[in-house]
């Protein structure tokens, strides 16, 4: 068996035709997932901390249990659940392990993964599911956050600032970075998802500035 087929991955058509190349270790991940929690087992799961994030009403959620040792706040366990498609599954299968191999990530070891660690193992993610491994980073952080509160070390929480960018609609930053997130390119899809600058087109120009800031961050392009 030669290179190519050993790395050749599955593609998957979504309902206009495009094709998406999903890598043999997301397969293999989405098949065979590690560290799930099964369900109905949550609230028999002794964890120290978890973190939710997303909705399954409009789109993927990750819940993230840990187990933490108080002396090294090494990560014993991780167990999760995800609500989405292949991607996400996948994504937070690999955050798991990445957790928990080699006797345990550290607390402030876990903190520095950044989503493009977690596709890297991957062998890459679709650019339209890369939202998919930075939804297991937020969950990872909430948990963390999570674990510092209980042990009463507020000032290690971590706290993402978010700055009102619509005053009447009370739309944020982070509310057009997920915006971009989930596959909206331009001044116009971001609209109709959040109808930012509809009562507050002075805001507009901001608007524009913080979709071209996400889309080069996260797609490595601007397209506006």
């Amino acid at each position: 068996m030669n290179d190519t087929s050993q790395h050749q991955g599955a593609k998957i058509r979504d309902k206009q035709g495009n094709s998406w190349l999903y890598s043999d270790i997301v397969k293999d991940h989405f098949f065979n997932p590690r560290n799930i929690l099964l369900y109905g087992q949550e609230d028999s799961y002794q964890a120290d901390a978890s973190g939710r994030v997303g909705s399954p009403a409009c789109g993927d959620e990750m819940v993230l249990w840990l187990k933490i040792d108080p002396q090294t706040e090494k990560i014993t366990e991780c167990k999760w659940q995800t609500f989405g498609c292949g991607s996400a599954i996948a994504s937070t299968s690999m955050l798991s392990v990445m957790l928990t191999e080699n006797g345990g990530m550290t607390l402030e070891q876990a903190l520095k993964i950044k989503p493009q660690d977690i596709m890297s193992r991957l062998g890459g993610l679709p650019n339209r599911k890369i939202h998919c491994s930075v939804l297991g980073d937020k969950a990872l952080q909430a948990a963390v956050n999570d674990w510092f509160r209980k042990m009463g070390k507020h000032d290690r929480v971590i706290t993402t600032g978010a700055k009102v960018i619509d005053e009447a609609l009370h739309i944020t930053d982070h509310d057009i970075e997920e915006a971009v997130l989930e596959g909206a390119k331009t001044l116009e899809e971001v609209q109709k998802k959040l109808k930012v600058g509809a009562a507050s087109p002075e805001s507009i120009p901001e608007i524009e500035q913080l979709i071209r800031f996400y889309s080069e961050k996260y797609y490595g392009e601007s397209f506006i």
